[in-house]
């Protein structure tokens, strides 16, 4: 069996857009949380910096990560993200669990 894919992603909402930022991944949040291999899909906003997003994900292993960014949901999700955030993409950052002895 493939190992979990976990990751957060972050983004900074261009000045005026973050609650339509916030409406906007928690819509996509409810799609992607139905996925069969998701597992987590959890949306945070920075308390020292409201206009950042933190978006922790689990999924069931690679295959379903891959099938996750090959979603067709994602790709208009992104097209409609992109121009409200600063940064050109979400910024991914993969995790690797410490393991329990």
């Amino acid at each position: 069996m493939s190992e979990q894919v976990a990751l957060y992603a972050e983004f900074t909402a261009v000045p005026g857009a973050a609650d339509t930022v916030e409406g906007l991944i928690g819509e996509y949040a409810e799609v992607v949380r139905t996925e069969p291999g998701n597992q987590v899909f959890e949306v945070f906003r920075r308390h020292e910096d409201d206009h950042r997003f933190v978006v922790f994900e689990v999924y069931r292993d690679r295959a379903a990560f891959d099938e996750h960014l090959g979603g067709e949901a994602g790709g208009a999700f992104n097209a409609r993200l992109e121009p409200l955030i600063v940064e050109p993409h979400s910024v991914l950052s993969f995790l690797t669990p410490v393991r329990r002895a």
